[in-house]
């Protein structure tokens, strides 16, 4: 564990440097996880892919993340996490320009699963490459609120970039955007980036049936989880779910018995870590699942176009940005428990108002909402990851942080799968019962069947299905603010002897 002593040296300026520039590589990966959902009718139109294949181009890249993250952390705390990150900076590179300029939905896929597989190397090397950098506690809590705002940031400013480049490009250029960032990375990082490798594992082999079984458990897990959300066959689903279940057990059952595993249990002992882990993994889950029908509020029912919707969502994102900078400082006069607990209550005041929002008058409590929301997600995305990673021997920082970026992408698809479905069941349920299949699946099909139906016919499934949906938006902020109070009262309880 990372501790304070009178001699704990101070980052100096190319550590400061350095943090510049891993932040561009983490705030490109945030957008890269949004900037392509504005592309699909124009990559559509284009490449004219199958349902099946316009799903997988959108999956593809989080899947691969969230199947090679506990790999590529360890993998560069063995390796040396800079060799690994400058290598996942070109393999980046590379399949960016090969997505930008694909010429079939195969094509796409494939390149989109390459980039998820090098974005789980820089994801979890830039995180850990801090804790090398930044050993002063007070310093290291400042340069992971920069990380955090970055990545907060890039998830806002998504939409916004790529409605800006839709507008006078092509769909390829969303994937440009992040070539010559990654460019500076290595033409920067040999000189900036300190090479770190654990003294403990860099001599061990690495297990290639932990890997196979790591993947064997993530990817089913996930798939099965986002097939649920889609209202996917139970046949598909729950099969894929059982394999993740009964290959999460032989992993963990294996690294037990490994004397140099590829993710040490051990790090679970530590109280501060897994609370964290699990305070991350439900709000981000939360966040994921909102904002997925929240995307829709604005642009479906109050027919806003896809950059108008961004730029609604602006003072959302200047919020968090405030929020994750300002974090640092408050952690230093008073306990982390406190501020989490103040956090979630804050947030959970957001999701509250959202259980207010009208359908046809909401935007403005609905703007108010998302703001408080994201306000108080800036200390749960700053603190969540120090706390992970500080509590972590500093040997097993990759892995560490691998496990806070795993807890993320898997609260992402649990909480849009649960809390999606929710939803979902919520909207058919304000339905009548002889609605238009279609439009009972979704509210953008029921635009789809009002648009081949008479003008009063049309007017009255719209009126309909907006205000089931709206339903389905307040029942998913009611429920959330309900799981964030819980979850601010488990942070102030194990939490409560944390100092500053």
């Amino acid at each position: 564990m990372h501790t304070t002593t009178a001699t704990t040296p101070r980052a100096g300026l190319r550590d400061w440097l350095g943090l510049a520039v891993l932040a561009l590589p983490t705030l490109l990966l945030a957008m890269d996880a949004t900037v392509l959902y504005l592309a699909l009718p124009q990559l559509g139109a284009d490449l004219r892919p199958t349902s099946t294949e316009l799903l997988w181009i959108v999956d593809s890249y989080g899947f691969m993340i969230a199947g090679f993250l506990v790999t590529m952390g360890t993998l560069g705390d063995r390796v040396g996490r800079r060799r690994l990150l400058l290598i996942g900076a070109a393999a980046f590179g590379l399949a960016s320009v090969a997505a930008a300029y694909a010429s079939s939905p195969a094509v796409l896929i494939a390149a989109r699963a390459l980039l998820g597989i090098a974005g789980a190397t820089l994801m979890p090397s830039t995180l850990a490459l801090l804790s090398t950098m930044f050993v002063n506690p007070r310093q290291r809590a400042t340069a992971i609120g920069v990380w955090a705002t970055c990545f907060s940031a890039g998830i806002a400013l998504g939409p916004i970039l790529g409605g800006l480049l839709l507008q006078w490009y092509w769909w390829g250029s969303v994937f440009l955007a992040g070539v010559p960032v990654m460019l500076l990375l290595l033409l920067t990082g040999p000189f900036l980036l300190p090479e770190h490798r654990s003294a403990r594992t860099q001599s061990g082999r690495i297990d290639l049936a932990s890997i196979l079984l790591s993947l064997a458990a993530i990817l089913p897990l996930i798939y099965g989880i986002k097939d649920l959300a889609r209202g996917g066959d139970l046949t598909r689903s729950l099969p894929a779910l059982a394999v993740g279940v009964l290959c999460a057990v032989l992993f963990i059952r294996r690294q037990r018995r490994l004397p140099d595993p590829l993710l040490d249990l051990t790090l679970f002992r530590t109280r501060t870590f897994t609370a964290a882990l699990v305070v991350l993994m439900v709000g981000i889950g939360v966040v994921g699942a909102v904002y997925l029908f929240l995307s829709q509020y604005l642009q479906l029912v109050q027919s806003l176009s896809p950059l108008t919707a961004g730029l609604w969502l602006l003072p959302a994102a200047g919020a968090m940005i405030v929020a994750s900078l300002l974090t640092p400082a408050l952690a230093r006069r008073f306990p982390p428990g406190r501020i989490l607990a103040l956090a979630l209550g804050v947030a959970a005041l957001g999701y509250l108002l959202l259980a207010f929002v009208h359908p046809v008058s909401g935007l403005p409590l609905l703007i108010t909402g998302f703001v408080l929301v994201y306000l108080g997600n800036g200390p749960l995305m700053a603190l969540g990851p120090d706390l992970i990673v500080g509590n972590a021997p500093v040997d097993q920082a990759g892995s560490a942080a691998a496990m806070s970026e795993t807890s993320m992408e898997f609260g992402i698809a649990a909480g849009v799968g649960v809390l999606g479905s929710i939803g979902t069941a919520v909207y058919r349920a304000g339905l009548p019962q002889d609605t238009p299949g279609l439009a009972r699946d979704t509210l953008s099909g029921a635009l789809t069947t009002a648009a081949q139906l008479p003008p009063e016919a049309a007017t009255a499934l719209l009126t309909t299905a907006r205000s089931a949906f709206t339903t389905a938006l307040n029942t998913l902020g009611g429920l959330s603010a309900v799981l964030l109070i819980m979850m601010a009262a488990v942070v102030l309880l194990l939490f409560r002897k944390s100092p500053p």
